[in-house]
């Protein structure tokens, strides 16, 4: 009798060994696959940005500068390789792109180019599909590192070598307050 119930206590271990190791197989590759869905969206983006600038050099001559930041940082976003490297340099391109959304203020002629505004368009609707994008990593990120952080998860999670995962953070840029004046 007692020799069943161990051989049934065993099969029950086995049992959740093989559950909860699937289980943390499917968050891992959850958070793989809402990071590659991030990755085509900064992809698109990174597509526009050298079409916008081209446009943008005519009419902005004295804005060269910017427009050079915006060119190094979309080169070091694309060259980034992974979270902990990407969420950084997008963190840098966003906050070129936002200068120079700003200094095109200035330059009437340069807003009511067509193609200039179709660009402008596509790029914040890549905006938006980036920020929906980041949500779902961001959840996927939550749901993995409560599995591993908690017990007895956790003791599977350090076994097997299952780890945390990065947040996808809006940058410091992303957080200040917009600039507007009515004059």
């Amino acid at each position: 009798m007692v020799g069943w119930a161990l051989m049934g206590a065993v099969a029950v271990g086995v049992v959740w060994l093989v559950v909860a190791y699937n289980g943390l197989v499917a968050l891992r590759n959850q958070v793989k696959n809402a990071w590659r869905q991030i990755d085509v969206q900064l992809k698109r983006r990174h597509d526009l940005i050298p079409n916008l600038v081209e446009l943008a050099k005519d009419y902005m001559a004295y804005e060269q500068e910017t427009l050079q930041r915006v060119i190094q940082a979309r080169n070091s976003a694309v060259q980034a390789s992974g979270p902990e490297q990407a969420i950084p340099a997008e963190g840098a391109l966003t906050g070129a792109l936002g200068r120079l959304f700003a200094l095109m203020e200035n330059y009437p002629d340069l807003k009511a180019n067509q193609n200039v505004s179709r660009l402008m368009e596509e790029l914040a609707s890549t905006e938006n599909r980036i920020a929906f994008s980041r949500q779902f990593y961001n959840d996927s990120v939550m749901a993995m590192n409560n599995a591993v952080q908690s017990f007895p998860m956790n003791l599977m999670a350090g076994t097997f070598h299952f780890g945390e995962a990065t947040y996808f953070e809006v940058p410091e840029t992303e957080r200040e307050a917009p600039k507007v004046s009515l004059r």
